[in-house]
Parts: C-alpha cells; sequence; structure tokens
C-alpha cells in the first residue's frame, strides 16, 4: 500500500494534473460567483472537455470545478445578497450585513478561510472512511444492493423537494430513461424505437446538460420576457484597515464554531439526498442556539458566516464518500461526477480500490492539494472575482446555450445528443416549473444499469420469492428504512396539511 501511494503521488506532482486542478478551481470559483449557475451545470458543461485527457486529470479537473463553485458561491452572498448556490442563503443572512457595515472584506475573508478549513478535513474524513466501507461493501451481494438502491431512491425522493410523490415519479421517470439500450442478457435492442445511436443507453451529457444547464437558461430566457432581470452591482466596500482586516483573535474565536460546523457538514453531506442546504442550516442553527447572544445572529456576526460556509464545504468531499464506497452518489454534483468515472472506464464502487488503488489514492491527494490551492486562489483573486458580478445575464445567457450545444455535440453522437439535449432542455424546464426533482431524476438514470442488474440477480438468488429474504438481514433492514422513510415523510406532510402550517424547506 505504501508504494501506491507514493506512486500516486508522483503522478499527480506533475505540472500536467496541477494545472488542471488549479483550471477546474479557478472556473468552478467563476461559476460560484455567477448567480444563476451552479456546481452541477458547469460539470454536466465541462465533462465533453475531460474526454481526451488522462482520468486522474480528468476527474480531478471536475473535483476542483466542484470545490471551486462552493466556495465561489458565498462572495456574491456576501456582496449582494444574491446567492450563487442555494446553500450560500445562510450566508448571506449574516455576511450581507457585515458587507453593510463596510467589513466586506473581512466576511469574505473567514468565509475563504472557513471554506478551505471545512473542505480540507472533510477530505481526510473521505480519505479515511472510503476504503474501510468499501471494503466493507464487497461483501454485500446483489439482494443488499437492490435493497440499499431502493431506499436510496426513496429517500432522496423524501428529502429533495417539496413533494415527496414528485420526487418519487422523477425517481422512476429517471430509470425508465436508463431502459432503451441492448438488453444486458438476450443483446436485443429495448426502447430505442429504431434509432441506432441508442443501443448504448441515452447519453448521458444530453440528459445532464439539458435537464441542468439548458434548462436553466430557459428559465432565465423566461425572467428576461418577464422583465425580471435584475441589474447586479457589486459592494466591493473597504471603509478602513480595521474592517478589512481578519484579525488571529477573531480566527481563533470563529475556529470552534468551524470545526463542530465541519463535522455537521460531513455527517448530513455524506448522507444521500442531504446535500450541502440542509447542512448549512442545521450548522448556522445549532451555531446560534449555542451562542449566548442569539439575537445577534442575522445582524452581522462573524460566526454565522463561519458557521454556514465550514458546514456547506464540508458536504463536498463528504458527498462523495457513498460514491467512492459503495457507488452510490449523495447529489447531482456526486452522480455527475460517477457518470465521468465511467466514461473514463472507471466504476465507482468498492472495487475502484482493487482494480485502480494508485489512481484513486492520486485523486484523494489532489483533492488535499485542491484545498491549499484554493485558499491561495481566494487571496490573491477575490477582489478580481467579485468584478464577475455586473456580468449581464443578456451576455452570460448565449455565451452558455452555445457551450450546451458544443458540450452535447462533442460526446461522440453528433447532432443526435443536441436534438435529445433540447428535447431534455423542455423537460428539465417543465421539472423546475412544476418543482419535479430533477436530482432524484438524475440519480435515477445514472442508477439505473446498476439497479436493473442487481434486481435480475436477486431475483435469481431469491427464485422470486419475498420469503427468502428472510436470509437476508442487511437487505430487510434498509426496505425498512425505505418505508421508515416514506411513512415519516407522508405523515409529516400530512399532518401539516391538517394543521394548516406551511410545509417547512428541505
Amino acid at each position: 500500500m505504501y508504494g501506491q501511494i507514493v506512486q500516486a503521488a508522483t503522478n499527480v506532482l506533475t505540472f500536467e494534473v496541477l494545472a488542471y486542478i488549479a483550471l477546474g478551481l479557478f472556473i468552478g470559483y467563476i461559476v460560484g460567483v455567477l448567480p444563476g449557475l451552479s456546481r452541477a451545470t458547469a460539470i454536466a458543461l465541462l465533462i465533453p472537455i475531460t474526454y481526451k485527457l488522462p482520468p486522474l486529470a480528468g476527474v480531478s479537473f471536475l473535483i476542483g470545478v466542484s470545490k471551486g463553485g462552493n466556495t465561489g458561491s458565498a462572495l456574491t452572498a456576501i456582496l449582494i445578497n444574491v446567492p450563487g448556490e442555494p446553500q450560500s442563503v445562510v450566508t448571506a443572512l449574516d455576511g450581507y450585513p457585515l458587507a453593510q457595515q463596510g467589513k466586506a472584506q473581512k466576511a469574505l475573508k473567514l468565509a475563504l478561510i472557513a471554506s478551505v478549513l471545512g473542505d480540507f478535513i472533510a477530505t481526510l474524513v473521505l480519505v479515511a472512511l472510503a476504503q474501510p466501507l468499501a471494503a466493507l461493501a464487497v461483501g454485500v451481494g446483489p439482494v443488499e444492493l437492490t435493497a440499499v438502491l431502493v431506499f436510496a431512491i426513496t429517500f432522496i425522493a423524501a428529502v429533495s423537494g417539496h413533494s415527496f410523490y414528485k420526487g418519487l415519479i422523477a425517481g422512476f421517470l429517471g430509470l425508465l430513461l436508463a431502459a432503451p439500450r441492448l438488453d444486458m442478457e438476450t443483446g436485443q435492442p429495448r426502447l430505442t424505437f429504431g434509432f441506432a445511436d441508442l443501443y448504448d443507453g441515452v447519453p448521458l451529457l444530453a440528459v445532464a446538460i439539458g435537464t441542468l444547464a439548458l434548462s436553466e437558461m430557459l428559465v432565465q430566457i423566461d425572467k428576461g420576457w418577464r422583465g425580471t432581470y435584475v441589474h447586479k452591482g457589486a459592494m466591493l466596500m473597504s471603509s478602513s484597515p480595521e474592517n478589512s482586516r481578519f484579525t488571529w483573535k477573531e480566527f481563533l474565536t470563529c475556529l470552534p464554531t468551524i470545526l463542530r460546523s465541519t463535522f455537521v457538514g460531513i455527517g448530513i453531506g455524506s448522507i444521500p439526498g442531504m446535500g450541502a442546504s440542509l447542512s448549512s442550516f442545521l450548522a448556522y442553527a445549532w451555531t446560534r442556539r449555542r451562542d449566548k447572544d442569539p439575537e445577534s445572529f442575522g445582524k452581522g456576526r462573524l460566526e454565522g458566516v463561519a458557521a454556514a460556509e465550514s458546514a456547506d464545504n464540508a458536504s463536498v468531499p463528504a458527498g462523495l464518500i457513498p460514491m467512492f464506497a459503495i457507488g452510490l452518489p449523495s447529489s447531482a454534483s456526486a452522480a455527475l461526477l460517477m457518470g465521468a468515472f465511467m466514461l473514463h472506464g472507471l466504476t465507482p464502487g468498492p472495487f475502484l480500490f482493487r482494480d485502480d488503488a494508485v489512481l484513486v489514492y492520486a485523486i484523494f491527494i489532489g483533492m488535499i492539494l485542491a484545498s491549499g490551492i484554493m485558499l491561495l486562489m481566494g487571496m490573491i483573486g477575490q477582489n478580481l472575482f467579485a468584478r464577475l458580478i455586473t456580468v449581464s445575464e443578456i451576455i452570460l445567457v448565449p455565451v452558455i446555450i452555445f457551450l450546451c450545444v458544443i458540450g452535447a455535440y462533442l460526446e461522440g453522437s453528433g447532432m443526435f445528443s443536441v436534438y435529445l439535449m433540447l428535447v431534455f432542455a423542455f423537460f428539465g424546464y417543465f421539472m423546475k416549473k412544476f418543482d419535479f426533482s430533477f436530482i432524484t431524476f438524475l440519480i435515477g438514470f445514472i442508477l439505473g444499469p446498476m439497479a436493473e442488474l442487481s434486481l435480475r440477480q436477486a431475483m435469481i438468488i431469491t427464485d422470486g420469492k419475498a420469503s427468502s429474504l428472510i436470509h437476508h438481514p442487511v437487505a430487510v433492514l434498509f426496505l425498512v428504512l425505505a418505508a421508515v422513510s416514506i411513512w415519516g415523510f407522508v405523515s409529516k406532510r400530512s399532518l401539516q396539511s391538517r394543521t394548516g402550517a406551511a410545509p417547512e424547506e428541505p
């Protein structure tokens, strides 16, 4: 193992790989700064760029985009009260009041440090836990895997939107979309409708770019037609050196909050479907409840920014724990990264450590180095990145649409992928309009082939008899958890409808 780690470090510490990590962080930071874009959108657009890259450089580049996007989203939340990502709403609660008080630079520096520390600690936890969990998962058979996937789809459906039923419908639509291909047993075309381009399945990028990136541009165009574009002006005030400087004393005061919130982000982020938004809210609420002056939160407390940003960024590496360990993506970004792994001939899950251990260790080392690069990049370029806030949607939207078309075309199916992307763009637009969870849809689509194979194997092992599950207690446990999650969510919604209470945000 020591020799594999040394070889992995040698592979990472090259100019090419480090340059792609830095480029990914840079692009991710820009994406995070620009409201209306998201990490998932950027990853979907950039996957085609990695086709000709070595797996290590390509995957490290995309992980850099994911990390940088989360960090950059705090900038707009603090300066103009417009979160670049949904989870940065919590950062804005205290970050924007600090900016109004002339302490924007202090808040930005704290947000960057809290982001990097949260990301770094969570990456170390990922490195420590992924392989032991993968070793346990090796012993999991098809019956247990099928139960885990059933639980994952139902649980993610329950927590990813306002309606459990809409989330479940979206998940099953994703599974259905994975069906068109050559049947894995008979080799016969299935639901291809005569299109040879579907023999290998519906192209991942056509679905991802359409439902995530291009559909969001349709939403922006719709806002333009309705006259709801908002002019964005950066608030780059810095009244005095004292207000701009983030001191060691303030750092030590915020450090316990950063550490507590980081572990909240790790715990919540590693659970499929929970994500960064919930971890940010929980960490902020916990910090506020513990404080001697909770009423001062929301009026410009540094601890509020520290809690939100550390939990938010810790959830990104933590969300990769189930992907590396058992091959289960926990969010839209993780699902796209899993798709990128597959496009490079890698299968995330327990056997990845056995078959490509050097590559996995190299990715882990690259993620640790990315934390340091991200700190340096943020310290040097925060004021430069802040200027991007003034970019108009009139310029941004056409550029992104052009990139969507190029990305879909380069996948390999030519105009067929472009046409499919357009179809899924309108599909994604209406999913957003009617509050169907596109996260559940995308995860269901990516897990579809794995779910089909494990279900077929499970049916053979159990001879199609439910009574045979008694010999598979782990599978029974996850099926019970799936039923409990359904019952708990449905009963909660029923209680809210009877009492007239508004549904809570997930």
